[in-house]
């Protein structure tokens, strides 16, 4: 039975139709003439007519422009510089009428060289305060341009006029002490009070006899 309906389907031939299948194109094809101009080599007009790209915003914005605007101009000042040394001794030695002068004095155990109208620091003067007038009355020597009143100690009758303008301390000094092996350490420090003065005159060394300065010659 098998081998009959096998030797039937080998014997017959299978025919079937052909049919023939078509597609719809999408896309028309065109002739290498009537491509788009942007795939030639020369550039399109329509490309070069273009707008130039706009500008770009600047970094600064709009609050600080205001900022800046309302900023002040500041016109540079001249630093102003103190009078010279002697301009301000001719200014305040009204006391030697208009003599440059002037005088060692001693205060407690140190000796100062001191000009009308000039200030120096010394040590603590116990009991004066601010503003207080006080006299130097231990003039060692007085000068002028032409003259020398030399004291033997002092020069009679001189007298030193200042104001007490200050009380003050000094610059700290440290103190350090140490011992090797001992692991000893100490650091003190230490400021020491003064007083300044401004010096307003120096009188009484006239009637004092006096030495007279030689001439010098210009050379």
């Amino acid at each position: 039975m098998a081998s009959t309906v096998a030797t039937a389907l080998s014997s017959t031939h299978l025919s079937l139709p052909k049919q023939t299948l078509t597609l719809p194109l999408l896309h028309k094809p065109r002739p290498f003439s009537s491509l788009p101009s942007h795939h030639s080599s020369s550039p399109s007009p329509s490309l070069l007519s273009t707008a130039p790209f706009p500008s770009p915003s600047p970094l600064h914005s709009r609050k600080w422009k205001l900022s800046a605007a309302t900023e002040e101009v500041l016109e540079p000042v001249e630093a102003q510089l103190p009078e010279p040394v002697e301009a301000q001794i001719a200014a305040s030695s009204e006391a030697a009428k208009g003599e440059d002068v002037f005088a060692v004095v001693m205060i407690g155990s140190r000796q100062y060289i001191v000009f009308p109208g000039r200030y120096i620091y010394t040590q603590r003067l116990k009991g004066a305060n601010v503003n207080d007038k006080i006299i130097l009355s231990k003039v060692l020597l007085v000068g002028t341009r032409t003259k020398a009143y030399i004291g033997q100690p002092v020069v009679t009758n001189a007298a030193v006029h200042a104001v007490v303008e200050e009380q003050g301390l000094d610059k700290k000094v440290i103190i350090f002490k140490y011992k090797k092996k001992k692991n000893y350490r100490r650091t003190i420090g230490h400021r020491q009070p003064n007083t300044r003065i401004r010096i307003t005159g120096i009188t009484g060394y006239q009637d004092f006899p006096a030495e007279t300065m030689p001439e010098t010659v210009p050379a």
